[in-house]
């Protein structure tokens, strides 16, 4: 069977799941994405980081700050890797293990940033506004997004995002089993749904579809199907035309030139050249062009990618404020001072939540075990 045609292609060998198959090109990509947001949020934007700076970030960085205002599209980066990742980690897989492989990944790190960031932000000390006990609470749901809550995170939104990707992907793709005819109905009818949904200006559907963020996830998964067979026309159809919509979003929602108030003016080249930035290293890493890169620093940097995004911008603010107001630590210093405290955060978080909640809860939730955290347990090491 061509790749010309929808029906599935024959399968290609099953991948062993292991450390030494991991592709750990993707994982440096993690971080690099994790850090174009935290370069963001320290010094590409306006806000509260200003107050802990004791000024506007532009004077602390008077050229990087164009730059770095570029790094919020690092969020569109992640979303593409996320699509790639999710398609990978759902193929085979069934509706329990997918969930549970997912819910584990999530949730201990970000009940312990939550936790965290409520607890420094509650100290005397911290001139912060910290949310009330009520909306900490609906916090650990995820679901404050939706229902109008404080948020005590303020990455969180994108969570939102993924949850709602994981749940169509899972609705779609997952409970009926992942074969390629599927993925590609899956991405196509979707980006023809939200297309519909935007023109047809339908909050609920807008709500369901993300018109704004959808182009990046499915054209992850697009580029899943480029891994697996690099001359499926199909795949690479999925993934050029969502690049093109997701530029398009990009663009509208970030190109500012007649705002005097903005921060920093990006260019639409620019951004379109940040997006695609994220659509090629990922296709880079689909075709294997980057398979050299398989150092095992590149599996930490990946596992401290999520619990250092979850914290970086709130607690940041604080390290921030300490270093650079208090103890006079010059503004590139204190910048990177402050990310390599919040990657040490990181790993703490890493290595006493992650690592023994993540398997015991993925155990509990895939297998209905008794709630005693299991001696020994192995964590999965694909692509969770």
């Amino acid at each position: 069977m061509t790749a010309l045609t929808v029906p599935d292609a024959p399968p290609p060998p099953e991948r062993t799941r292991n450390r030494e198959t991991r592709l750990r090109a993707l994982d440096g990509l993690r971080l690099v994405a994790a850090l174009m947001v935290a370069a963001y949020h320290y010094g590409g934007r306006g806000g509260e980081v200003t107050k802990a700076w004791g000024g506007s970030a532009e004077r602390q960085f008077p050229t990087l700050h164009e730059y770095f205002a570029y790094g919020c599209l690092g969020v569109q980066v992640f979303f593409v890797i996320s699509g790639f990742v999710i398609c990978m980690s759902g193929w085979g897989r069934p509706f329990t293990s997918f969930f549970a492989s997912r819910a584990s990944r999530l949730l201990p790190a970000y009940w312990a940033a939550v936790i965290l960031v409520t607890a420094v932000f509650a100290l005397p000390v911290v001139a912060h506004h910290a949310v009330s006990p009520s909306d900490t609470l609906v916090n650990m749901t995820m679901l404050q997004q939706p229902l109008g809550v404080n948020r005590v995170l303020g990455v969180c939104w994108t969570l939102w995002a993924e949850v709602r990707f994981y749940a169509l992907f899972a609705l779609f793709v997952v409970l009926p089993g992942a074969t390629r005819q599927r993925v590609i109905l899956f991405c196509a009818g979707w980006t023809l749904a939200y297309a519909i949904a935007q023109g047809a200006r339908m909050p609920l559907l807008e709500i369901v579809l993300m018109p704004e963020y959808a182009p990046f996830f499915i054209g992850g998964v697009g580029l899943y199907l480029v891994h697996r067979d690099r001359y499926d026309v199909y795949a690479w159809g999925i993934v050029i035309v969502n690049f093109l919509i997701g530029q398009h979003y990009a663009v509208r929602s970030l190109w500012n030139p007649t705002d005097p108030n903005t921060f920093a003016h990006r260019t639409a080249f620019g951004i379109v050249l940040v997006v695609a930035f994220g659509f090629v290293a990922v296709a880079a890493i689909a075709l294997g062009w980057l398979n050299r890169a398989d150092w095992r620093w590149l599996t930490v940097a990946g596992a401290l990618t999520y619990p250092f995004y979850l914290v970086h911008e709130h607690l940041g603010w604080v390290a921030i404020k300490a270093y650079h107001q208090t103890l006079r630590i010059p503004s590139y210093g204190t910048f990177l001072l402050t990310v390599a405290t919040m990657l040490l955060l990181a790993w703490l978080i890493h290595r006493f939540v992650e690592k023994p909640l993540t398997p015991w809860l993925r155990s509990v939730l895939a297998e209905s075990r008794p709630l005693t955290p299991p001696l020994g347990e192995k964590t999965r090491q694909s692509t969770d």
